[in-house]
């Protein structure tokens, strides 16, 4: 597997095609490391997958931040839920986990680097909405998520939900769906580039909360040592889906029909298992909504 640090938006000035191209090296597993199995498939000339396939590579936009969901381990390996439904579609692809270029995105840069082609896909926490879908498709949803608040350990200052937050200072990540939606009950807000970097504003007390999905909040409090807890009140629903090129209806069919196959034969299962099943229960996997 590779690596690529996510470009500054500003960056993009071009309208690409398939990240193909991004995988220039062999790609070797390295001494000790083993693959999934790859599946042998074939698919019809002229599509997505048939030229992801031919060319053995795929590039998956990622969060590098996320625990439990995308971060980068000691190794500076990607790990976590979305990385292994992004392993998963690539398998299904006759795709190596070597063949994976992981492309870091964060909530700002997700649509354009789906657009530019410098990503193939994109797993990354990604909230389905009205509004992406003008610029990009969606497949799923692959899970439902909803947003909550993290606050410092003992919730000192006694929040219970958001309508508890109006006139006060919460951080969130700009670009992201929570910063619109938290923005209905204050409008002291702190948009940063990563959640983890809300942390520090909250441990000083610059902020009382920081706001997002709970599944990423839940992440941050289990790696805090116990410093902050998550209120535990989802306020809205947010369902998880895999970003890829507008109107690639072919594609977007086909990584629909492998979340409904990872459902039945214990693949998601399995990937929530080895991920944020550490610290959440497994839930139900929601229906693809094939629009």
């Amino acid at each position: 597997m590779r690596l690529k640090k996510g470009l500054m938006v500003s960056a993009i000035a071009l309208t690409g095609v398939l990240a193909l191209s991004a995988c220039t090296d062999s790609g070797a597993p390295t001494a000790g490391e083993s693959e999934a199995p790859v599946a042998e498939v074939t698919f019809e000339a002229g599509s997505t997958m048939a030229a992801l396939n031919e060319a053995g590579a795929i590039t998956i936009g990622t969060k590098f931040d996320q625990p439990l969901f995308g971060q980068v381990d000691g190794s500076g390996d990607p790990q976590g839920f979305d990385v292994e439904i992004g392993k998963l579609i690539a398998s299904k692809l006759g795709i190596a986990e070597s063949g994976i270029t992981w492309t870091e995105t964060v909530s700002a840069n997700r649509e354009p680097f789906i657009q530019s082609g410098q990503v193939d896909i994109v797993v990354a926490t990604y909230t389905i909405n009205d509004k992406r879908k003008e610029v990009i498709s969606f497949a799923g949803p692959y899970y439902n998520a909803g947003q909550d608040i993290l606050v410092v350990a003992g919730n000192p200052e006694g929040i219970k939900g958001p309508e508890d937050l109006a006139g006060k200072p919460v951080c969130t990540v700009a670009g992201s769906t929570s910063e619109a939606n938290i923005a209905e009950y204050t409008d002291q807000i702190t948009s940063l580039g990563g959640y983890a970097e809300c942390l520090p504003l909250l441990s000083s007390g610059a902020v009382v909360a920081a706001t997002t999905d709970n599944v990423i909040l839940a992440g941050l409090a289990a790696n805090s040592a116990g410093e902050f807890e998550v209120v535990g009140a989802p306020f809205t629903e947010e369902p998880y889906g895999i970003g890829l090129a507008k109107d690639d209806t072919e594609f977007r069919s086909f990584i629909n029909d492998v979340l409904e196959e990872s459902y039945d034969d214990g693949d998601w299962a399995a990937a929530w298992n080895k991920t944020a099943g550490a610290e959440l229960p497994l839930p139900d996997p929601p229906a693809v909504d094939r629009y």
